[in-house]
C-alpha cells in the first residue's frame, strides 16, 4: 500500500471510484505514513483518526475526492467540536460549535480529515516553532525551518503523508512553506474563498486560504471545490470563466513575463535565489514565453516603515478580540503570548486607529501600482523567498529580540507580502534546489481573478521540469 505515495488526491479518488481501493484503505495508509514520519517532523499536532474513519466509511463515491485523506491547519478552518488552538497557549481550549464554511466544503468534496497541522502562534511568523507544540522540522534537513505559518502542512505534503493539505496565507504563509519544503502552493485572489462565518475581514483583506499540494492539478481541483463567497462577505472574487481543472487541459498562450531578482525593499537576496530566478526566466523563455527584466515601482523604505506598523496589528487584533470575549483587559493577556507576539502587541497597542487607516490606504495605493504594472505583463516572476530555509531558531524573539526578528521576517518575506497587500493570486513553484539540497521556490504573481493562467503555466513547468519524483530524506516511502 505504500505505493500510494505516488498518487495525488485526484488519482486516489479515481481508484476509489473505480473500486480498486476503498477510502478506508487509503486513510489507513495515510495514518501509517503519519505514524512513520511525524515523530521526526512534528507536522501533525492533533490526530483525528476515529473521526476520519467515520467520514471515510460514509464517503460518497460520487463526490470529488471520494473519501481521500486530508489534513487541515489549526487556524481559521474550524471543525465542529474540535479545538482550534491557533498555536497559542491562550487559545488552546477554544472549541468551535460548528464548521467554518471552508471546512463544510472540504467535507462536501469528500475529504476525510484525519489530523490538524502545526503552525506558529497566531500565524504571525515565517516559521513553525510554537511553544505550545514545538517546532515542525523540514523533511529536507531537520535542522531547518519548514516555513510558516503553514509549516506543518508543507512538511506533511513533502514527506508524503498526504498529497495536499489546507493552509492559510496572510503574508506568504502558503507560499513560504511551499518554497521551504519543495511543494506547490497557490494563494488565490482576495475573496476567492470565504473566511466565513467566523471571520469576515482579517487585516485589510490580506488573508486567504487554500492548500499546499504535490501536484498542480490537485490545487486546481481543490479550488474548484471550495471557491465562492458567503452572503455578507466584505470581499468577493468573480467566478472563473471555466473550472480550473478545465483550464489545465490547455497550455497557456504566449505569456509576457516580467522577472525581478533584487528586493524592492532593498533587503539581501541570497545568490542561490537570484540564480534560480534567472534559470526560471530562461526556462519560461524556452517554453515560448516572452521574458523581460522589470519591476513595479515601490517606495521600499516607506513600505518597510508602514509594514512594521501594519503587521504589529495582527497580534494586537488577536489579543484584543480574545480579551473582549473574556471581558478582561488586553494587557492582562499579552504577557501570556510568545515573545514575538508580545513585541507586536507592544508596537500595535501604541498605534492610533487613524494611523492604521491611513497606512492601509497607502498600501491600497501600492496594490494599484502593482496591478498597473501587471497591465503590461501577464505574470511577475521573483524568488519566493529571500533565502533558502533558515535554521530553526532564526526567528526566535526570545534569543534575538522582537525588533531584530521583524527585520529578519522582512528580509525573508521580501517578495511574498505584495500579493497579499494587492489581493492578487500568487504561487510558489518548486523548480530548484540549492547546492546543499534545500528547496528554492519560484514565485509567480498574476492579475486579479486570473488563477487559471497561473495554473496553466505551473502545469507547463511541472511537465518541463517535474518535481514530484524528488523525495526528501524523511519521506513515507523511504
Amino acid at each position: 500500500m505504500d505505493e500510494f505515495t505516488e498518487f495525488d488526491l485526484t488519482a486516489q479518488a479515481a481508484l476509489v471510484k473505480a473500486g480498486e481501493v476503498t477510502a478506508q484503505e487509503l486513510l489507513n495508509v495515510a495514518i501509517r505514513h503519519a505514524e512513520k514520519t511525524n515523530p521526526q517532523l512534528n507536522a501533525i499536532i492533533r490526530s483525528l483518526h476515529d473521526e476520519a474513519r467515520t467520514e471515510a466509511r460514509a464517503a460518497d463515491k460520487g463526490s470529488v475526492f471520494a473519501g481521500a485523506p486530508f489534513l487541515v491547519k489549526d487556524l481559521y478552518c474550524h471543525m465542529a467540536g474540535i479545538p482550534t488552538t491557533g498555536g497559542s497557549e491562550i487559545t488552546k481550549d477554544f472549541v468551535p460549535g460548528h464548521d467554518s464554511e471552508l471546512m463544510r466544503r472540504y467535507r462536501a468534496a469528500g475529504l476525510s480529515t484525519f489530523g490538524k497541522t502545526n503552525l506558529c502562534e497566531f500565524g504571525t511568523l515565517a516559521t513553525t516553532e510554537p511553544k505550545l507544540f514545538g517546532p515542525t522540522r523540514n523533511p529536507w534537513d531537520t535542522s531547518r525551518s519548514s516555513g510558516g505559518s503553514s509549516g506543518g502542512a508543507g512538511a506533511a505534503v513533502a514527506a508524503g503523508i498526504v498529497p495536499a493539505a489546507h493552509g492559510g496565507d496572510g503574508a506568504g504563509s502558503i507560499r513560504i512553506p511551499a518554497s521551504c519544503c519543495g511543494v506547490f502552493g497557490l494563494k488565490p485572489s482576495r475573496g476567492r474563498i470565504t473566511l466565513g462565518p467566523y471571520l469576515g475581514d482579517s487585516m485589510g483583506g490580506i488573508v486567504n486560504e487554500h492548500v499546499l499540494s504535490m501536484t498542480v492539478r490537485d490545487s486546481a481541483a481543490l479550488l474548484d471545490a471550495t471557491r465562492g463567497s458567503m452572503a455578507g462577505d466584505p470581499y468577493t472574487a468573480p467566478p472563473p470563466e471555466q473550472p480550473y481543472t478545465e483550464a489545465l487541459k490547455s497550455k497557456p498562450s504566449k505569456l509576457r513575463i516580467a522577472y525581478t531578482t533584487s528586493s524592492l525593499l532593498g533587503t539581501f537576496v541570497d545568490p542561490e535565489c537570484v540564480k534560480a530566478t534567472i534559470k526560471t526566466a530562461k526556462l519560461c523563455e524556452s517554453l515560448g514565453h516572452e521574458v523581460v527584466e522589470a519591476s513595479p515601482e515601490v517606495d521600499g523604505e516607506t513600505y518597510i516603515t508602514y509594514f512594521k506598523r501594519f503587521w504589529a496589528m495582527t497580534a494586537t487584533r488577536a489579543i484584543t478580540a480574545l480579551a473582549r470575549t473574556r471581558r478582561v483587559p488586553p494587557d492582562s493577556l499579552a504577557p501570556q503570548v510568545e515573545g514575538f507576539n508580545q513585541y507586536l502587541y507592544d508596537v500595535g497597542s501604541n498605534i492610533r486607529a487613524a494611523d492604521y487607516l491611513v497606512d492601509l490606504n497607502w498600501f491600497h495605493g501600492v496594490g494599484r501600482s502593482i496591478a498597473q504594472f501587471l497591465g503590461g505583463f501577464d505574470l511577475w516572476l521573483t524568488p519566493t523567498l529571500g533565502s533558502p530555509p533558515p535554521l530553526l531558531g532564526h526567528f526566535d524573539a526570545d534569543t534575538h529580540g522582537g525588533a531584530e526578528v521583524m527585520e529578519r521576517l522582512l528580509q525573508f518575506c521580501a517578495f511574498t507580502t505584495f500579493a497579499n497587500i494587492a489581493g492578487l493570486p500568487s504561487m510558489s513553484v518548486p523548480l530548484y534546489w540549492s547546492q546543499s539540497g534545500l528547496p528554492v521556490g519560484m514565485q509567480f504573481t498574476g492579475r486579479f481573478n486570473e488563477e487559471d493562467r497561473l495554473f496553466q503555466l505551473a502545469s507547463q513547468l511541472e511537465e518541463a521540469q517535474p518535481w514530484s519524483g524528488r523525495r526528501p530524506p524523511i519521506h513515507a516511502a523511504t
